[in-house]
């Protein structure tokens, strides 16, 4: 690796709480406090956030839709020696969602990328949800579009690590049913809310799911967690 220049900046990916602010680390509030630039995907959503931690910096927004046109914007700030922090809505940044855009464009210039851990909802929903920890899978979000989604979970039907995915209320019901069809009745859970006043883990075979999530409206952001396929 060639050596970094010492006028870059560095950019930090802030990892900041999934609902509960206890959560935020003592580095993540230091690092947002001393960088020049926290550069987030709501500036609302991560204002209201850092007022509770009374972090007073200069934010900017970067998501999904101005990506290709903030991130060289970004990364001249950052080669003129000016340190950024990437923050997401919540959680880790790069997790499904458009971060991972930025740290490469970082990495191809030669900016040195520094991680703040923290919360992550798919490894807190893992770790509670008495799957296998030891080999899994995580997929993000499920195609929009049916027929894509069948084809994307036929891919994964002999997948023998836990599998996990992201999901939206909306779209639950639909998402669920389709991997009942295709991958059988196997061991579920669905976790939702997670760190919230409202948490839920909910543990069952994919069709007791099914049922529960037909039940009750369901709010939140949601992981769905499914068993791989049993070893013969």
């Amino acid at each position: 690796m060639s050596e970094v220049p010492n006028e870059y900046g560095r950019l930090y990916i802030v990892s900041t709480p999934i609902g509960n602010l206890e959560d935020m680390t003592l580095r993540a509030l230091r690092v947002l406090s001393q960088v020049d630039l926290i550069a987030a995907e709501d500036t609302r959503h991560t204002g209201v956030m850092l007022q509770q931690y009374e972090v007073n910096n200069q934010l900017t927004s970067y998501h999904d839709h101005n990506k290709e046109k903030k991130a060289p914007r970004l990364i001249s700030f950052l080669k003129s020696g000016k340190n950024v922090a990437m923050v997401s809505d919540a959680g880790t940044p790069g997790i499904s969602d458009p971060a991972f855009y930025l740290v490469r464009a970082a990495v191809k210039e030669g900016i040195e990328v520094v991680p703040v851990p923290g919360p992550s909802a798919f490894l807190a929903a893992l770790v509670v949800s008495g799957l296998p920890t030891d080999r899994f899978v995580f997929e993000g979000y499920l195609p929009q579009k049916q027929s894509k989604r069948l084809k994307k979970l036929e891919s994964l039907k002999e997948e023998e690590r836990t599998i996990i995915f992201y999901e939206s209320r909306h779209r639950l019901k639909q998402v669920i049913e389709d991997i009942l069809e295709t991958f059988g009745d196997r061991q579920t859970v669905l976790a939702r809310e997670l760190t919230k006043k409202f948490e839920e883990v909910r543990r069952g075979k994919t069709s007791e799911i099914l049922t529960h999530v037909s039940s009750k409206g369901l709010r939140g952001e949601v992981v769905i967690l499914v068993a791989g396929k049993p070893k013969r």
